[in-house]
């Protein structure tokens, strides 16, 4: 597949690049983009801690009333949850969200999300490396390359700092290096713009 290469600002650049039709030219399959996507997410929720019950807190079990004659109920138990102190009843139990998802499974994923944007909303620029490092500037390009509201950019093995220093500001312009593609970030954004050094790493990550 070959894709012309443009400048941030949407103008026409240098040439062209021939991208991989086993990475870019798949046919994207909403199951396993759906699969995929949710896994990731699941792993982002933290432990559900477990609430402790009548076992678990340390309250003394000696009885610590009569049985008769006190006028009162029969307690026998300072962890009971009618007590300040005492365990909760039917107490939520600890949960860990961490579900498995193969690795030939989860390369698919990227795949697809990344040939579901080179059919609408892939850009690829020459490089990172003419950024001025002002927001002002970088904003007033994207603006007039009319690459929607969010955008998310991919570079190489590092992200160019002049260009994260000007895009930290922009809300709605997100920055990663090749190594943190994922499908989650690839389909939340309007469009995904790579540097030849991101389709390198990218095809490189499949091939290798």
């Amino acid at each position: 597949m070959k894709v012309q290469v443009l400048n941030i600002d949407g103008s026409a650049g240098k040439g062209d690049i021939e991208l991989s039709d086993d990475v870019f030219g798949l046919e994207p399959r909403a199951d396993i983009l759906h699969r995929v996507v949710t896994w990731q997410l699941e792993n982002r929720r933290g432990i559900a801690r477990a609430t402790r019950e009548r076992s678990d807190v340390a309250r003394t079990g000696k009885k610590w009333g009569r049985q008769k004659g006190g006028g009162t109920a029969r307690h026998g138990d300072r962890a009971a949850p009618v007590f300040i102190g005492g365990g909760k009843a039917h107490g939520a139990r600890r949960r860990e969200f961490n579900p498995s998802l193969n690795k030939k499974l989860r390369a698919l994923g990227l795949k697809m999300a990344l040939s579901s944007k080179a059919q609408n909303g892939l850009v690829i620029i020459d490089s990172l490396d003419d950024a001025e490092g002002k927001t002002k500037a970088l904003a007033g390009q994207l603006a007039k390359a009319g690459f929607g509201k969010k955008v998310l950019v991919i570079d190489g093995e590092a992200v160019n700092d002049n260009f994260a220093r000007a895009a930290r500001n922009i809300v709605g312009v997100n920055v990663l290096p090749a190594q943190g593609a994922n499908v989650y970030d690839i389909l939340k954004h309007d469009t995904l713009v790579l540097t030849r050094a991101a389709v390198e790493k990218l095809e490189a990550r499949f091939n290798g």
